[in-house]
């Protein structure tokens, strides 16, 4: 069965998007200054936070990547597995939430240097604007998608459309404008999402008519893959979660502690309502449309269902991918202003410069990110190279920062460096040898170099005397 164009769902997705823009240009007349921009003036609330950290995690990498791609290529099981490095993540950023507060900085790459020096602060820069505007870029690709199934134009210029939007949302407010979006978002999404799983499969003709239309190995505990080629699927988020400027810029935003706490518990509940919904959705997607693109799985369901029910799942679709282009653009362009611009060539800049030039980054960047993703045959390959980039570059020296004393400055940066070059080299170079994804290589690499130069080059005399 192909996918048909549904114009009269344009309406919810249009109207949702009017929504957001309203919602983005009422909160940016409370920016003020570079942390309100940034950090939303570190006043969000239990339930503002939980919305924002679920939203901008859940973007276009599960509605057109992550679980949706792994369902729809390789099985439920494996889309269902693909769960539990969130969940994983999620508990450890509940443990290191305080210590990141207690950091009060804008980035990851301040963070790092606090340790490791202003080497590391450039470094750790680079390796996340090369990570994020990945990310960005196949939330562009998430909104081609869709107005492609709502309008029947190209997938191609439904990117620019939302190249466009993201864009503008993410310039005009930043946190202070993408936050109670994304809570909104949040909870609308998990409510479409839990109306669209029975009518699916009801359509579908139950567990039993979907089942009998999937190939064979789709009901099997890897799919295709094999146990390694899994691994490589399932590592990359967990990293990138561990170390996510995004995540930790908004827990540094929260009122405080007891606010954060709850958030990541709220955000631990709503990841088991939504990644699994999706997965089954887009299970179900498999048996109705099996030659669609697989980022067209989830989606595409919108075409088979009653209009309004449609119409909401593929509106709360446009507001998590919106939402998830937004965060990440946005702390990419943190980035370049904070850790290259204003430490390198503007160092007298006034907070007023700084917030100009943070904007200006955001729009230079989501140019970038539209240019990226042409180089990228599907969502889940760009998800899984710049998930690598950024857990293989950064996570392992980062959290060395919270739970290893005795790590040092050449041990961290020769650890970036070594995880980037090698994900690089697997990825680009040698052309993924083995189908398997570069995180299986990169983030071992990353480890070991980490631990064998600390340990190589610290002075243990000199650390006894100072303990």
């Amino acid at each position: 069965m192909g996918v048909e164009s549904n114009p009269a769902l344009l309406w919810f997705v249009g109207a949702y998007g009017v929504i957001m823009i309203i919602m983005g240009i009422y909160y940016s007349r409370k920016v003020s200054n570079s942390e309100d921009f940034i950090l939303a003036g570190k006043g969000l609330g239990t339930f503002v936070l939980t919305g924002t950290l679920l939203a901008t995690w859940t973007g276009s990498g599960s509605i057109s990547g992550g679980e949706t791609s792994m369902a729809f290529t390789y099985g439920i099981i494996p889309a269902l597995l693909m769960m539990l490095p969130t969940l994983v993540g999620i508990g450890i950023l509940y443990l290191i939430a305080p210590k990141i507060r207690d950091f009060g900085k804008y980035t990851v790459s301040g963070i790092l240097e606090a340790k490791y020096g202003t080497t590391a602060r450039i470094i750790a820069s680079v390796i996340i604007i090369l990570a994020f505007v990945g990310i960005v870029s196949y939330q562009m690709t998430g909104l081609g998608f869709i107005l492609n199934i709502t309008t029947g134009m190209s997938v191609e210029l439904g990117t620019i459309i939302g190249a466009v939007l993201i864009i503008f949302l993410a310039s005009i407010g930043g946190l202070r404008s993408v936050a109670p979006t994304d809570a909104l978002s949040a909870f609308f999404a998990v409510a479409a999402l839990f109306i669209t799983l029975p009518t699916i499969y009801i359509i579908a003709g139950g567990w039993d008519g979907v089942t009998n239309n999937v190939p064979a190995e789709h009901l099997t505990a890897t799919g295709t893959l094999s146990n390694v080629q899994l691994l490589g699927f399932l590592l990359p988020s967990l990293f990138l979660l561990l170390g996510d400027q995004n995540m930790y810029q908004r827990l540094a935003s929260s009122r405080g502690g007891k606010s954060a706490k709850k958030a990541q518990i709220g955000w631990l509940i709503g990841m088991l309502l939504i990644s699994p919904a999706i997965s089954f959705i887009a299970f179900a997607s498999r048996s109705i449309f099996p030659n669609i693109d697989p980022g067209m799985a989830l989606m595409a369901t919108t075409t088979v269902m009653p209009t309004i029910i449609g119409g909401i799942l593929l509106a709360s679709a446009t507001a998590f991918i919106i939402t998830t282009g937004n965060s990440y653009l946005l702390s990419a362009a943190t980035n370049v202003t904070y850790d290259i611009i204003a430490k390198r060539f503007k160092k007298d800049a006034t907070d007023k410069q700084l917030l100009g030039m943070t904007k200006l980054c955001v729009i230079l960047l989501g140019i970038l990110s539209y240019i990226i993703i042409s180089y990228f045959p599907t969502v889940l390959e760009v998800q899984m190279y710049a998930y690598t980039v950024y857990g293989a570059g950064l996570t392992p020296a980062l959290l060395a920062v919270f739970f290893w004393k005795r790590v040092n400055a050449t041990g961290g940066i020769s650890s970036m460096i070594a995880g980037v070059a090698t994900t690089l080299l697997w990825e680009i170079v040698l052309d993924k040898p083995f189908e398997l994804n570069s995180v299986i290589i990169a983030l071992p690499v990353a480890v070991i170099v980490l631990i064998v130069v600390t340990l190589a080059t610290s002075d243990p005399a000199k650390e006894k005397e100072v303990g």
